[in-house]
Order: structure tokens, then C-alpha cells, then sequence
């Protein structure tokens, strides 16, 4: 009876438990099937909206609004890209009828087809001339084009050229353009190889890649080898892409007319008149005698020796009958930075060309012509690298006699070397000059100051034209670094002189010469006693 009692008592809440339950599992029931909202998409009206009808048609007509802009976008590429193969069509077109090919490779806008099989064929008889798929027999082992060899970060390189390392990092931004699209097209070819299957396959990227190596046939073309990770540790995969090259194409032909151009050689100085004077007798054979359209700027830093240096530029004057000279004398300390600004803003005449030039510098008639030729106001400047004499003492030590100055000046590896990392020796028109804001004029003394102004016109719209000249010799000096230089300048300084003396074989020469004339001696009682 009790019992009874009870359960009657509970009912009413056992039904009220039961019903709040269901009307929960109904509400998460709700939640989870009702569709919802997405960022890239417009929310659904709900089933029970009085504007379901209404609600629909409005995305109807969005989203019929979106294809339709979408359709007259993709019309827009489609016409511009069109407009872009015609005006490609008719420049090649243009080419060719100016440089006949040997392999006839000619657009016909009548048959498209045709032509795209002859340009085909062009291109694929660059990668069969190339040494893509078998070697070719060469002369001497100097013949062989050189590997390089990168990553995705470093490019290796045997050209070391300014950066005297083995490495290039960072990679310069064209070459660097050039690898990673590389790196693309192999990438995409990986993902999408020839005989498509539905078979399940591994989906490369980038950080598959493991190296390349890649070297430039000048006339034929690049050729890539790169090489990916494969399915297992020890298995690779290995791509082979080739650039070819295409037909040479004319962009200029001028003529130049060089006969009233003047070039205005502006040299700082202090001291030294001796170099001076080796100097004048360069200028008045190249300069005065053989050019004769040359203007000489000397601005002298104090007052010891400038008397000397004075009268040896006033006596080539009267024995030369030239007249077109400056002297500017500075009661202050040397700056070749100051020195090279004065006398570039000092000229009153027309626009010129500036010839930047150190005393211990010599100079052909022929490279005043090549000062001429690389530079252009508005559009170039000319930094030539010129050759640089190592000590003759050291290369001609075991001569009887030290050649003379012109014997010297000979381009060799056991002679000199480039000086790559100098930017002091350079043409520029004084417009460009000026407008570019010149040196900084607060470094002082020796060394940064060309540096600073090459780096302006590396970051202007101006061509810089940098290339070695046959014509342009530093001569051997000592050359001392003073303590008074900052800790950075004295660096430069002390890495310039290491460099001067001698070539790598010979310095070790120097250095292990008492190894070797022990080796000789010995050599001697051997034979002796046998």
C-alpha cells in the first residue's frame, strides 16, 4: 500500500524528467541540422520564415550576379591575353623577317599550328646542340663549362667574383627569380608526370627538394639537374630542365660620335710627388699626345711637397703646350672623398665626362675611349675593374733586373689579379654626379667613400656598366695603414695590402722557402756522397 502510494506520488515527476528530456534532445537536434552560416556564403532563410520565398530569390539573383561578373572578368583576360599574343606574334614576326633562321622558324598567323611545330623543333635542336644528353670531346681541360651547384638557400659557385667566397647568400634577386621558378616547374612536373593514372601518388613540394646543379651554355641554352627525396630514405628522384636560348634579336644600332666629348681626370693628392710625376708622364703620352681631349684636376691636400708637385705639372704645361688644367689647393687634412667632390663641382663649363683616377694609377688611350663609350648622362655609368700589379720585387725576384713599367703591364695570373672590390676608379657624367648628391663627406681618409656613391647608383634607375678593362693598371705601392683610421677603414685597409704583394703559389713560396732550401742542401750532400 505503501509502495503504492509512492510510485503514484512519483509519476507526475517522472513524466515531468521525461518531458524536459525529450524538449532537450529536440533543441541539440535543432542546433546540429540547422545550416550554418559559412563566411564565403549567405545564410539560408530558416523553414519556418513568413520570407522563405522572397529570401531565396534574393540569393538566387546574388549569386547570378557573381557569375555574371565573374564570366565578363574571365572575358577581359581572355581579350588582353589575346591582344598580348598578337603584339608578341608581331614582334617575332619583325625578327624574323630582319635575321633569316637557318632552321626556319617563321609565324604564320594563317597557320598557327605550322608554326608552333617550327618553333617546337628550334627549341628542342637547342637541347640536341647543348651537352644535355651526351658529352663532347674538348680540346684541354679549360674547355669544360662548370657545374654550379645550390640549394634552397645558397647558391655555389666557382666565379666568386666581389664576394671572395665559395657561397652566395643572400642569392641575388634575379638569380634567385630564376632558381625557385625552376624549383616550380619541377615541382609541378613531380605532381603531374606523363601517363596519368588514377593510382594514388605522393604530392611533392618544395622542402622535397635536396640540391641542383645548373651551368649556361652562352649560345645554346641553361641546363638544370635537380634532385628531389624519393618514397624511401635511400630513393631519389631526379629532374632535368633546359633553357634554351633563342634567336638573337637587335635592339640599337647608332652611331656615336665621340670627337668633341671631354673627359675631365680629377685626382686627389697629398704628398707624393714622386707618384706624380710617374703619373704626368702617363698622362702626357695617353692623356695629352694620343686623346688630346682631356681636362686634369688636381686638388692637393697641404703644403709639403706642393711646391714640387706644382712646378712638375707646370713644366709638362710649357713642354706639352697644355693648357687645360686646375690646381685647387685644400689647407686641411686628406680626404680622397673631398677631394674628388671639389673637383667635380668646380668645373663651370658644359657637361662632362669625370674620370675619377688615383695617382698611382696608368692608363691607355684606348680605356679614355672605353670612359667615353660605357657612360651616358641620364641612362650610364661606367665602373670598370681594373687590373692591379703585384709587387715586382716578389714576381720578378729571380730576374737579374726588374723589367721595365711597360713590360710590366701585362694581364696575367702571375702578374696581378682584378681588383674586384674596388669601385675608387670610375667615369660618370658630372650631371649624374650632382644629382645623385655625390660623396659623403664625412668619411675621412682612406677607403668607403666609393663605396657609398657606387651604392647610390646601384639603387638609382641609372645602368651601372661594371666589367673588366685591358686598359686600366693599378701600380704597386707599400701601402700603409695608419693608426688614426677606424677600427672598420683599417679592416679594408690591412685586406687590400694582403692582397697587393703576391699571388697565393707565390706567397707560399715566400713562406716556405727556408722548407725549401733545406730540401736543396740536403739534396746536394746526397749527390755528394754518392
Amino acid at each position: 500500500m505503501m509502495l503504492r502510494r509512492g510510485f503514484i506520488i512519483f509519476l507526475p515527476r517522472l513524466v515531468g524528467l521525461l518531458v524536459v528530456a525529450c524538449c532537450s534532445v529536440s533543441i541539440v537536434y535543432m542546433l546540429a541540422c540547422t545550416p550554418r552560416g559559412d563566411n564565403e556564403q549567405l545564410a539560408l532563410p530558416r523553414v519556418h520564415s513568413p520570407t522563405v520565398k522572397e529570401g531565396y530569390e534574393a540569393i538566387l539573383q546574388e549569386r547570378e550576379e557573381q557569375h555574371r561578373n565573374y564570366i565578363v572578368s574571365l572575358k577581359k583576360q581572355i581579350a588582353q591575353l589575346k591582344a598580348e599574343l598578337q603584339g608578341r606574334s608581331e614582334q617575332l614576326k619583325n625578327v624574323q623577317d630582319q635575321f633569316p633562321d637557318p632552321l626556319d622558324v617563321r609565324l604564320d598567323p594563317g597557320n598557327s599550328e605550322k608554326a608552333q611545330a617550327n618553333l617546337l623543333a628550334f627549341l628542342r635542336s637547342q637541347i640536341d646542340r647543348a651537352e644535355v644528353h651526351s658529352g663532347v670531346k674538348l680540346s684541354t681541360e679549360y674547355a669544360a663549362v662548370p657545374f654550379e651547384s645550390f640549394t634552397l638557400q645558397k647558391v655555389y659557385q666557382l666565379e666568386t667574383g666581389l664576394t671572395r667566397h665559395p657561397e652566395e647568400k643572400p642569392v641575388r634577386k634575379d638569380k634567385r627569380d630564376e632558381l625557385v621558378e625552376v624549383i616550380e616547374l619541377a615541382v609541378g612536373s613531380l605532381n603531374n608526370p606523363e601517363g596519368d593514372s588514377n593510382a594514388k601518388r605522393r604530392v611533392y613540394t618544395a622542402s622535397d627538394f635536396i640540391e641542383g646543379i645548373y651551368r649556361t651554355e652562352k649560345d645554346k641554352g641553361t641546363l638544370y639537374e635537380l634532385t628531389f627525396k624519393g618514397d624511401t630514405k635511400h630513393q631519389f628522384k631526379k629532374i632535368v630542365l633546359f633553357r634554351p636560348f633563342g634567336p638573337v634579336m637587335k635592339v640599337k644600332n647608332e652611331n656615336l660620335n665621340m670627337a668633341d666629348t671631354l673627359i675631365n681626370v680629377i685626382v686627389p693628392l697629398a704628398k707624393r710627388a714622386s707618384k706624380f710625376r710617374q703619373f704626368m708622364q702617363n698622362f702626357r703620352e695617353m692623356g695629352i699626345q694620343q686623346d688630346g681631349r682631356i681636362h686634369l684636376t688636381v686638388v692637393y691636400f697641404g703644403k709639403e711637397q706642393m711646391n714640387e708637385v706644382k712646378s712638375i705639372l707646370e713644366n709638362t704645361s710649357k713642354s706639352a703646350n697644355f693648357k687645360n688644367f686646375t690646381f685647387i689647393q685644400l689647407n686641411e687634412e686628406f680626404s680622397r672623398g673631398k677631394g674628388l667632390d671639389i673637383g667635380a663641382r668646380v668645373w663651370k663649363g658644359s657637361n662632362v665626362v669625370l674620370f675619377f683616377c688615383d695617382v698611382d694609377i696608368y692608363f691607355t688611350a684606348e680605356f679614355l675611349n672605353s670612359c667615353r663609350l660605357n657612360t651616358q648622362p641620364g641612362k650610364k655609368v661606367f665602373y670598370p675593374v681594373l687590373f692591379s700589379q703585384y709587387n715586382p720585387s716578389i714576381i720578378y725576384g729571380h730576374q737579374d733586373s726588374i723589367p721595365s713599367l711597360e713590360q710590366q703591364l701585362i694581364i696575367k695570373k702571375e702578374t696581378g689579379f682584378w681588383r674586384d672590390f674596388g669601385f675608387g676608379m670610375t667615369c660618370q657624367y658630372r650631371s649624374d654626379f650632382i644629382n645623385i648628391g655625390g660623396f659623403d663627406l664625412d668619411i675621412k681618409g682612406w677607403g668607403g667613400e666609393d663605396v657609398h656613391l657606387y651604392r647610390k647608383y646601384l639603387h638609382s634607375n641609372l645602368i651601372v656598366i661594371r666589367t673588366p678593362v685591358r686598359g686600366l693598371f693599378h701600380l704597386w705601392h707599400e701601402k700603409r695603414c695608419v693608426d688614426e683610421l677606424a677600427p672598420e677603414q683599417y679592416k679594408m685597409c690591412m685586406q687590400s695590402k694582403a692582397m697587393n704583394e703576391a699571388s697565393h703559389g707565390q706567397l707560399g713560396m715566400l713562406v716556405f722557402r727556408q722548407e725549401i732550401e733545406t730540401h736543396l742542401h740536403r739534396q746536394k750532400l746526397s749527390s755528394k756522397k754518392t
